[in-house]
């Protein structure tokens, strides 16, 4: 319930969540957010974790989208934050924006699994986490490798394997 817990975190799936599945032989997501409780469990912060699509980005199909718009929309949560993967975070972000909706969002992820390497999706999160609070109008931001910008205003440079400002 917003009040008690003042941030939605609405995990997707995504590299963030990826794990090295030693029976497959590859890289899996968790759809049960094991590295967002593991940063919540460090840290005197107040949000709610909803796992939700439990993909990678790359298979996210419209249904998807329209059922991440659904939960934010209906959601009481004013401030959101997405994790979400990196492939096609700025479509989602883009489908988001479209519904113009009266709240914060903010989308980040990781390049390089937390369970991997904890650095990367550690620091994006945070800089969602404390950025969100400070924003002064509402719409959908990407927070990812150090930057803050509303989402079509980054994107993801393949070549230099960040997100950069246009």
């Amino acid at each position: 319930m917003a009040g008690k817990n003042e941030i939605l975190v609405i995990n997707t799936g995504g590299t963030f969540n990826k794990y090295y599945d030693p029976v497959k032989g590859q890289l899996v997501v968790d759809s049960g957010a094991t590295a967002l409780y593991a940063l919540a469990s460090k840290w005197l912060c107040k949000f709610e974790i909803m796992n939700i699509i439990g993909k990678d980005s790359l298979d996210f199909s419209s249904h998807d989208r329209l059922e991440l718009l659904a939960i934010i929309s209906q959601s009481e949560y004013h401030d959101i934050i997405v994790i979400h993967g990196t492939d096609t975070m700025t479509l989602t972000a883009e489908y988001l924006a479209d519904a113009d909706l009266e709240k914060r969002i903010i989308l980040t992820g990781a390049m390089v699994p937390y369970a991997i390497d904890p650095v990367e999706a550690s620091a994006n999160f945070a800089s969602a986490y404390s950025s969100i609070g400070l924003l002064k109008e509402d719409g959908v931001f990407i927070a990812m490798h150090g930057l803050l910008a509303p989402y079509d205003k980054m994107k993801k440079d393949k070549r230099k394997g960040c997100f950069v400002l246009l």
